[in-house]
């Protein structure tokens, strides 16, 4: 089975996107499956998982109806409120939906970059850990040492790093130090803890003219690192259509992968998300 382990859909009508720009052509409008399906049909691409883009469990719930109704779609990534100890509830709810498998906080936009340390938040770590739901992390390589304190903390965690931690790729003047400082933090992650990585997100990361050698320093240090066991694709559709349309990146990502042998490929492009996130074939 190929998999698609991180793509949203969303509708913001709605009204719970607050990170959403009004007026961006690409971003401010509707994407359900039928915009989605003509892609994973010419990539190949059996099965997805959707991933939260608002912070609210209307929003969870709201996912979950695309999933009941849409075949393509195999789990749902959702949210919970981590500073709202009662959400507790929600999780023991929704573990029983058969296509939740995780929740996802949006740590990437909270001002503190301590908040995931803050006391009051670590029921919700243990939680996901005792009920045997996932974890997708969701920050920039300044969280890097704050995420492999959280996974060593909670080492029964089913934790995924999302967008290989959306290392800077366009910011030219700190390219270097920047690459020295999220490899260190990736490779620190990857080796001390049991923590996965989905090779996605990293093209909006990157100039609007990127090509694939500007990305493949990135890649090669998240496959070696991680290991193909332990590294699964994803499309980040379509907020990656800032950058290319789906089968670009799709296109690049085996580029990317091309040194690995046929087993190793499979499972990034499948087989480590159905392990990952225990998806039946």
């Amino acid at each position: 089975m190929r998999i698609d382990s991180h793509q949203h859909y969303w509708q913001p009508a709605r009204g719970d996107y607050g990170w959403m720009p009004k007026d961006d052509p690409v971003l401010s409008r509707p994407y359900g499956a039928a915009d989605l399906a003509p892609f994973l049909s010419a990539a190949g691409i059996d099965r997805t998982v959707i991933v939260q883009a608002a912070p609210t469990a209307e929003e969870t719930e709201y996912m979950l109806g695309i999933a009941d109704s849409s075949p393509s779609v195999e789990a749902v990534v959702g949210w919970i409120d981590f500073e709202d100890r009662s959400h507790l509830r929600h999780l023991e709810r929704l573990r029983n939906h058969p296509k939740f498998v995780g929740v996802r906080p949006m740590i990437q936009d909270i001002p503190d970059d301590g908040w995931m340390l803050r006391e009051d938040v670590q029921w919700a770590y243990a939680a996901l850990a005792d009920l045997d739901l996932t974890f997708d992390a969701l920050g920039f390589s300044r969280h890097l040492a704050n995420f492999l304190t959280i996974f060593k903390r909670y080492p029964k965690l089913r934790a995924v790093v999302d967008h290989c931690m959306k290392p800077q790729i366009r910011d030219h003047a700190t390219a270097k130090n920047e690459m020295a400082f999220w490899s260190e933090g990736m490779k620190r992650i990857a080796g001390e803890t049991g923590a996965f990585c989905k090779l996605s997100g990293i093209v909006t990361e990157a100039d609007p003219g990127w090509t694939v050698e500007d990305l493949r320093p990135y890649a090669d240090v998240v496959l070696d690192a991680f290991g193909a066991e332990r590294v699964m694709w994803g499309s980040d559709w379509p907020v990656s259509r800032l950058r290319c349309e789906y089968g670009d990146w799709h296109g690049a990502a085996q580029q990317l992968c091309a040194r690995l042998s046929e087993k190793q490929r499979a499972a990034v492009f499948g087989g480590t998300a159905a392990r990952f996130y225990r998806l039946e074939g």
